[in-house]
């Protein structure tokens, strides 16, 4: 009767540490469930500026996390710098757009330091000199709500809204919510960057009147996450 009693309760224990490894494993799996990568095509960007002479003295650079959740990125930082001596870049942000994984070109909106600047209004010109850098953080017009009562803007939804296909009237857009959430359809989008540039060293003056037009494309590629990345040493993978 004893040893019964003792194989019951091993039993039970083996029983209760099973249920605990599968809860956690679970929980695992559903922490992942709407995690997304967001990846930078570095190569495309080094294309354009080589294509545009540029390369070697302009370089651009976005901040991106290892991962996100499905409602964001909203909007992401971006870096310029003007490695040269002599060049004057000039970034034209109304002549500067955002494509969509639909084709879409959005209108692109540099995060402004007045929350209540009414997105409406002309943005204006950035200039970044020789051997300077420029850092802004940069969206589509429509990610951005206005509060009511405070006259606020923020970004509220993503620069690709992967939920808002889930339900979407077209039925390809939903098909392809679904190929996206099993992992057999990635989305992408683009920055499309607008910039005039000036070479005091040919020209006299500094005016963006003398400059050549550049035009930059930054494709990034959104993927779902397989929930293996949910492991510890998949983390950085």
């Amino acid at each position: 009767m004893v040893m019964r009693a003792s194989g019951d309760q091993n039993l039970l224990v083996m029983t209760l540490y099973i249920i605990g490894i599968a809860y956690t494993f679970n929980r695992m799996i559903e922490s992942i469930d709407d995690q997304i990568k967001v990846k930078l095509d570095k190569g495309k960007i080094e294309e354009d500026l080589k294509a545009e002479n540029l390369a070697g003295q302009i370089a651009i650079s976005f901040t991106i996390k290892d991962k996100y959740s499905d409602t964001d990125p909203k909007e992401l930082s971006m870096k310029i710098e003007n490695k040269s001596q002599s060049i004057t870049v000039y970034v034209d942000w109304d002549n500067c757009s955002v494509i969509g994984h639909d084709k879409r070109s959005r209108r692109m909106i540099r995060k402004s330091p007045d929350p209540s600047r009414d997105l409406a209004v002309a943005q204006i010109t950035s200039v970044i000199g020789p051997n300077s850098s420029l850092s802004e953080t940069i969206s589509a017009e429509d990610v951005f709500k206005r509060d009511e009562k405070t006259g606020i803007y923020t970004a509220s939804t993503p620069i690709v809204n992967i939920p808002g296909m889930e339900k979407h009237p077209v039925k390809a857009v939903r098909q392809g919510y679904k190929d996206f959430m099993g992992r057999k359809k990635k989305f992408d989008f683009q920055f499309r960057l607008s910039m005039r540039v000036v070479d005091t060293a040919v020209s006299a003056s500094a005016n963006p009147g003398d400059s050549r037009l550049c035009i930059v494309t930054c494709p990034f590629t959104i993927e779902k996450l397989h929930w293996s990345y949910a492991m510890p040493w998949n983390k950085k993978r």
